[in-house]
């Protein structure tokens, strides 16, 4: 897996403050929840992914002989805890909302249980690794609800912040329900479908844009999807119906063709013209170029004969919402329950449980956010995955976390589907809990 591993990935703080609760002995058991304080102003919904990397990061956790004696330099830390992190494992449990699942603002994501140092050291690489994934994945489902059974692949790597950034947002994208990956080494590691094209800069490269057609259909006769926008759009469209007789007695199908520029409704119109005077109707149209969800909305609404689509850049920066206003609180140290109170940013106390509400025809109706010891109605999310510091079962095959997050679209109210923000899905807060976040507020003034 191409993932970071290092537990020198985090912040100073951190180590700081471990070094504190080891001083003073504050090693009981921690509570610790990953949620989000609300969501973006244009989601309805969010869709939780990165678990897996998360776990993998838990059972592997540890801190080199080289990365202690580094610490030991930098003279900020005193040996007998060098030593004590030279030791530190992740030995606590997770439970955790499976990859793939719809969730909403305050409800728990993941839920840590250990040693108050093993739970908070883990802080920052959890919140990168889960906030990510998270925030890509419920961008790139609103392609899927925009242009629904269309072909969409992620074309995202070259403008990703990094490479693990373009690795972990392909499997977000595979995730949320696109079709696969231009990204090489995201298929090998993750077993995503792959796809791809040509770039302009093959044409340019040849004198003759037809011969340039011809040489990589020699190149890929199994896969020919022709770029064909370099300089007129219309003309290449005639070139590659020319071009698609001669190779057919060859035995090589054009697949399809790209466009990357330009108005691509009206572009599109245009060559599936050409391509169906042309003899050429199972030739698809795939289209480029600085898309997002709005504009596949606006593209397929208008019965644009487009097949398939790359969508890149704003889905891999999820460039309306860039970020997820979350957090990684203490809910309980020591057998007792804790609780923020910050203004604005106030959370609720208690290891705490999800339970989803549906309705006869099996539509989301509400959840209730309530204590784990509380046992109401309804269909408990939350699920232990790892005890003791080891995970409790094998990974989940992505083809799991993409059936799972289509149900869950499928059991959405119809009007949280929508692009913009609509009503907010009721999440409900227990009496139960609601009184304990009373008596803490009481007893912390």
């Amino acid at each position: 897996m191409f993932c970071h591993t290092s537990a020198l990935l985090t912040d100073l703080y951190q180590l700081t403050m471990i070094q504190g609760y080891v001083r003073e002995q504050m090693t009981d058991l921690a509570t610790f929840e990953f949620f989000v304080y609300k969501l973006p102003p244009n989601r309805n919904f969010l869709i939780a992914a990165g678990l897996e990397q998360l776990l993998q990061y838990l059972e592997t956790f540890t801190i080199t002989d080289e990365e202690c004696e580094w610490l030991d330099h930098t003279g900020r830390f005193d040996k007998d805890f060098v030593d004590y992190l030279s030791k530190l494992r992740f030995s606590g449990e997770v439970h955790a909302l499976p990859e793939g699942s719809v969730f909403f603002a305050n409800e728990p994501v993941i839920r840590i249980t250990a040693s108050l140092p093993e739970a908070q050291i883990i802080e920052t690489r959890l919140i990168n690794l889960l906030q990510f994934q998270t925030l890509i994945a419920s961008k790139a489902v609103r392609s899927v609800l925009a242009a629904p059974g269309k072909l969409l692949v992620d074309f995202g790597l070259r403008r990703a912040h990094g490479a693990e950034a373009g690795l972990l947002a392909a499997r977000a994208c595979y995730i949320a329900g696109f079709s696969g990956t231009s990204n090489v080494l995201a298929a090998k590691v993750f077993d995503i479908p792959i796809y791809g094209t040509m770039a302009h800069s093959y044409i340019m490269a040849h004198d003759d844009e037809i011969v340039a057609f011809e040489h990589f259909a020699n190149a890929q006769p199994d896969n020919l999807i022709l770029l064909i926008d370099t300089y007129n759009t219309e003309i290449a469209a005639h070139k590659v119906v020319r071009l698609a007789d001669r190779l057919n007695h060859r035995g090589i199908e054009v697949k399809g063709v790209r466009l990357d520029s330009g108005d691509l409704v009206q572009q599109a119109r245009t060559v599936r013209a050409i391509l169906d005077d042309g003899g050429l109707k199972e030739t698809q149209v795939f289209a480029s170029g600085d898309l997002d969800e709005y504009e596949l909305l606006r593209i397929v609404s208008s019965g644009t004969p487009i097949n398939g689509f790359g969508v890149g850049t704003r889905i891999i920066t999820s460039e309306d919402a860039p970020f997820l206003n979350c957090a990684y609180k203490l809910q309980e140290y020591a057998g007792q329950p804790r609780r923020k109170l910050s203004e604005g940013k106030t959370t609720w106390p208690g290891k705490k449980q999800i339970y989803r509400n549906y309705d006869q025809k099996g539509i989301m109706q509400q959840d209730l956010l309530t204590l784990e010891s509380d046992k109401p109605g309804g269909f408990p999310l939350i699920q232990q995955v790892m005890e003791n510091g080891h995970c409790l079962n094998q990974p989940e095959p992505l083809s799991t976390l993409r059936d799972r997050t289509a149900l869950q679209l499928s059991q959405l109210p119809e009007a949280l589907l929508s692009l913009e923000k609509t009503v907010c899905y009721p999440v409900n807060i227990s009496d139960q809990l609601r009184q304990l976040a009373a008596d803490i507020a009481v007893k912390i003034r």
